[in-house]
């Protein structure tokens, strides 16, 4: 299983957690409204001090990827065990292939949030420091131009 987790479940967490978000339209305590994303916790939202930059929230991102992290390791854990054996440790082409995919999807996924978040105007809060009311939320894909 520890093959299993490096090679399919953290890439698949990475990729599915760049692909699908939930949105929250928000009300902050002395501030703007604001679209605030991140599933099942906002983790990120525009800032508030300048254009195009960024308010992280490194605990509740900690959080989702956790959250990511353990579904898919538990619905690769059950497919494994219980449905069919998984065989990406094989050295025939096609699974090398499928590996080396993964990892191609995975690393451009990692540095293209590494790209957006290291930008001199991002501001990082361990935790979310100001209270919200939330007025509405929805959830998005990444392709999609339209929320719902």
């Amino acid at each position: 299983m520890k093959y299993l987790t490096l090679n399919l479940v953290i890439p698949i967490a990475v990729i599915s957690f760049a692909l699908f978000t939930k949105w929250w339209y928000v009300l902050p305590i002395d501030a703007p409204d604001t679209i605030l994303n991140g599933f099942p916790l906002p983790f990120i939202c525009e800032g508030w001090h300048t254009s195009l930059s960024l308010q992280i929230f490194v605990l509740e991102f900690l959080v989702d990827f956790l959250v990511y992290f353990l579904f898919w390791f538990i619905a690769i854990y059950i497919i494994n065990k219980y449905v069919i054996t998984i065989r990406i440790d094989s050295h025939r082409r096609v699974y090398r292939d499928i590996r080396r995919a993964l990892r191609g999807l995975t690393l451009l996924t990692i540095l293209s949030f590494v790209f957006i978040t290291a930008g001199s105007d991002n501001i990082f809060y361990f935790k979310r420091p100001w209270d919200m009311k939330t007025v509405k939320t929805g959830y998005k894909l990444i392709w999609d131009n339209q929320v719902k």
